[in-house]
């Protein structure tokens, strides 16, 4: 009969890092992260957020160093967390030398650095198993309000979250959140988000695994189906053709494991039904639809306009490599090189007045913002993450599954993106890096060993 002393002993060693200490996490971690994600609809609130986050995650790395060593992260977490993040922070550094404001350009680049310790603060939510039943669940459970909230709005026309923050603004400042005129244009369904800030589509796409994976876990496949169903009918009302492309990318990469495919495909085709229904009750799904129809289209003008103008876009891009192969035009430079890129500066552009901000693809971005160094930058930090995956054994596969199926559809090249050098999107893609590999190099949560204070 094994000896239970034994047993507990061997339990706890597996728990310690190479040097032997205890890994714990901390157990407020997920909650702010998890305030963090919340307060997207409230941007001003949510970057104050990660900003204190990262201060009190300086604060509780420095006191940890201070007792005796890292008790909240294994070094391997520590390691790969710090990599991707260098891997995305360094292009923008080396871009900002020959930008066009070389200034602002190095203000940018360090006021970027608030990233790393919140990264830190990430990998340390899921460092044990309760720090990721937390926050996996808590992800999941804010994905649902904001589902319900926006499925409320496509019943009666208004999203009880957007009209409770709305009208908190109005108290506080006299103002809305969005101007008369961002309210009228509006072609898709807004949610918490509200309409002058159109994201919730594809925050909701690149999000679903955690939903996902919580339903399924929760109810197995019926969950699974049933949180499928909710979410697709909100990313179809609300989100771009880019977010019908990454939620479907989720639900390949999710479902065929637990349906197989013969079932999955018996989804789709219900999901391709259920589109059509929504392309006749809904104007807006119905002209997104009509004009995707235009990449069938003779003309180049038939495809630009299918493309809602990206092929325009994309060819300023190419232009903005070849003048600066090496580091690109400056990370966020896009919109100010482009007058002088643009292949069709003589005719009105697709989204109206003005130049395009960024690139709207992940590769062009990266190599007209910070050029040929950036994307090898970024290959080795994809190399690095991907070696991680490879060499980590299954527990930590499946406890990182949920993190890693939410990063790859966020950065799938086959797709077109929001910037991924701006503040918001740029921040939920280093998030979701911290979650993938704080979950996949964490260890195994003991009884004893559940997170300091």
């Amino acid at each position: 009969m094994p000896n239970s002393s034994t047993d507990r002993s061997a339990r706890i060693a597996a728990e310690r890092g190479p040097a032997g200490r205890a890994i714990q996490g901390w157990r407020w971690a997920p909650a702010w992260i998890l305030a963090y994600v919340a307060l997207w609809p409230a941007p001003g609130y949510a970057e104050a957020i990660l900003v204190l986050g990262a201060l009190v995650a300086i604060a509780k790395l420095v006191s940890s160093r201070f007792r005796g060593g890292v008790s909240l992260l294994s070094g391997e977490a520590w390691a790969l967390t710090s990599v991707l993040f260098f891997a995305y922070w360094v292009p923008q550094l080396v871009s900002t030398f020959d930008s066009i404001d070389p200034g602002r350009a190095l203000r940018e680049a360090a006021v970027d650095l608030r990233y790393l310790p919140f990264l830190w603060l990430a990998a340390a939510a899921v460092a044990n198993e309760r720090g990721r039943r937390v926050t996996f669940g808590g992800l999941a459970t804010i994905i649902a309000v904001w589902t319900v909230d926006a499925l409320i709005q496509a019943g009666t026309g208004t999203s009880p979250l957007f009209f409770g923050i709305d009208s908190i603004k109005q108290a506080i400042s006299g103002h809305a959140m969005c101007s008369v005129s961002q309210v009228a244009v509006v072609d898709r369904l807004s949610g918490v988000f509200g309409p002058c800030n159109l994201k919730l589509g594809i925050v909701l796409a690149s999000l679903s695994p955690f939903a996902l994976y919580a339903a399924a876990k929760r109810a197995h496949a019926l969950g699974w189906l049933l949180a499928a169903a909710a979410v697709g009918v909100v990313v179809m009302l609300a989100g771009s053709r880019a977010s019908w492309i990454t939620y479907l990318l989720v639900l390949v990469l999710s479902g065929w494991r637990l349906l197989g495919w013969k079932k999955l495909l018996g989804v789709f085709a219900a999901g391709a039904i259920l589109l059509g229904v929504l392309g006749v009750v809904s104007s807006d799904v119905r002209q997104r639809l009509e004009r995707t129809t235009h990449v069938f289209a003779v003309s180049e003008e038939g495809v630009d306009r299918a493309l809602s103008g990206r092929t325009r876009i994309w060819g300023a891009a190419l232009c903005m490599v070849r003048e600066h192969p090496f580091n690109g035009v400056g990370a966020r430079g896009f919109r100010e090189a482009f007058p002088a890129c643009d292949p069709q500066s003589d005719q009105q552009a697709e989204w109206g007045e003005g130049p395009a901000f960024h690139a709207h693809q992940i590769v062009l971005e990266i190599l007209s913002e910070t050029g040929f160094f950036g994307l090898v930058m970024w290959l080795a930090g994809a190399a690095l993450a991907w070696r991680a995956w490879r060499f980590a054994d299954a527990q930590a596969r499946e406890r990182a599954r949920p993190a890693m199926l939410a990063l790859v559809v966020t950065v799938f090249p086959l797709n077109t993106h929001l910037a991924f050098y701006s503040t918001f999107w740029g921040g939920l893609t280093l998030l979701l890096a911290a979650l993938y590999a704080g979950s996949l190099l964490a260890v195994r949560s003991t009884p004893e060993t559940t997170g300091t204070e």
